[in-house]
């Protein structure tokens, strides 16, 4: 860390967040600054580029009313930090970790670098363990792990925003360490009207007492909205390793954070890549998806939940593909379920949590969960297949058995698909064993004799 400096007289451009300066003195990239005008109020910002004569600075508050000649800027001599110690949760704060409940200000107890730093991987351990979050698409057949990070690919229009705040509410550890349970809820580029939703349905399910919600909101600058997840994730990472907390990290929307990427990178006049995104887009999108994980020695863990929704329904689109290459899975939402009033309208088939066998079973859910879930998916993915079938030849044209999995499919979506209200595993597990129950025995195959003798017979047949 080098001493603080304050410079004047040296701005020589202002356009939009990206202030131009002359460079007098030694300053590092990424380097916190404080930009002060005529009104005396600081302003928060970091280097964004340098070269020998020169440097920008990303203003991340409003620059109205700077003037360049009398423009003071307070060089810190280090990258931006967060403060942060006890009583984070609780607590509703701005994309840069500054209050907005008209509470105290956080007493810091440490001061954490926001970009983090990178984990020695030998000191990773294995995700496991199970995180409930409520909604059986996912607890029961692409289950949540500590540690792990899985996107939700959606599309504007549905009701994403709706089960993310449901899962906020509802999630939950099970067993003994339920009360070592956090969440970080961080809105990136959302609207009032969404800030409130989320703050209204945490405050109301006294969800809030175990939650630090950032808010970072969609008039607010481009480059501010950069640092909102690293902020969250940097509070985060101090519950999880510091407190030993297991942290949930709700983060939505990736797009509207890639989208800043993009504004600010063009800004910089530097060369596009694939749509008009910066080429470094996926180690951008890696530095923060990879800050999720249990560390070796740490008693906590951070888990990420992460909403994008895909332009024009895309999912082969730059943001959900690199997403896709970096995390563990995903939890995609479709249209067609959303138009038939099924909610939450999660698409089974092409959803995947691919951590899901080293959080569930003997000992960490239930002995029979991986065999139900193997199962449920088999049918429903047969049953669909049938679906297609009928739609060329007609039911009427389908033998019995096709018949039952029609059934069986459209049970599927209508009983365990959608839900009104928080279900339990145990559960979404009961009504996966009565879906079971409607088709013949011999067409299960991923069961064992014990288990359809324990759970389907003699209802089945």
């Amino acid at each position: 860390m080098r001493a603080e400096l304050s410079v004047s007289g040296v701005a020589n451009r202002l356009q939009g967040p990206l202030l131009a300066l002359r460079r007098d003195v030694r300053v590092g990239l990424n380097d916190s600054v404080e930009v002060i005008g005529d009104d005396g109020r600081p302003r928060l910002g970091r280097v964004a580029t340098l070269d020998e004569s020169g440097m920008i600075v990303e203003v991340l508050e409003s620059t109205s009313g700077l003037s360049l000649p009398t423009t003071r800027v307070r060089l810190h001599g280090s990258r931006l930090h967060f403060g942060v110690g006890p009583r984070l949760l609780g607590r509703v704060l701005s994309g840069v970790g500054q209050p907005i409940d008209r509470g105290p200000p956080i007493p810091a107890l440490r001061s954490y670098r926001i970009d983090g730093l990178a984990i020695n991987p030998a000191r990773r351990k294995k995700p496991h363990e199970f995180i409930e979050t409520g909604v059986s698409a996912i607890d029961l057949l692409n289950s949540l792990v500590r540690g792990q990070k899985l996107p939700l690919f959606s599309v504007a229009g549905l009701p994403h925003d709706r089960l993310l705040a449901e899962i906020a509410v509802r999630a939950r550890l099970r067993g003994e360490e339920s009360g070592h349970f956090a969440i970080v809820f961080v809105g990136i580029g959302i609207s009032h009207d969404t800030a409130e939703v989320f703050r209204r349905a945490l405050e109301a399910s006294g969800a809030l007492e175990h939650t630090l919600l950032f808010l970072n909101l969609a008039n607010e600058s481009s480059t501010q909205r950069l640092l909102a997840p690293r902020y969250a994730l940097t509070a985060a990472e101090y519950l999880a390793f510091e407190e030993g907390r297991h942290v949930l990290v709700v983060m939505t929307d990736m797009t509207n954070y890639c989208e800043a990427l993009r504004e600010v990178s063009a800004s910089h006049g530097e060369v596009p890549a694939r749509k008009g995104y910066p080429g470094y887009m996926y180690s951008d999108l890696a530095s923060l998806y990879e800050r999720a994980g249990i560390l070796a020695g740490s008693p906590g863990s951070v888990t990420e939940l992460v909403l994008l929704t895909m332009p024009a329904g895309d999912i082969s689109h730059p943001i959900a593909d690199l997403t896709g290459y970096i995390t563990e899975g995903q939890i995609v939402l479709d249209p067609e379920l959303d138009r038939k009033g099924i909610h939450p309208p999660i698409r089974v088939l092409p959803s995947l949590s691919r951590l899901m066998k080293d959080g569930t079973g003997a000992g960490l859910t239930h002995e029979d969960h991986p065999r139900l879930a193997q199962q449920l998916y088999a049918a429903y993915a047969r049953a669909v297949n049938v679906r297609m079938l009928a739609s060329v030849v007609g039911v009427e044209g389908l033998p019995a058995l096709d018949r039952r999995f029609l059934d069986f499919a459209e049970a599927f979506e209508t009983k365990l698909v959608h839900q009104t209200e928080a279900r339990t595993l145990e559960q979404g597990m009961r009504i996966g064993w009565e879906l079971l129950r409607t088709l013949p025995v011999s067409e299960l195959h991923r069961l064992s004799p014990q288990q359809i003798q324990k759970y389907l017979l003699p209802e089945a047949e």
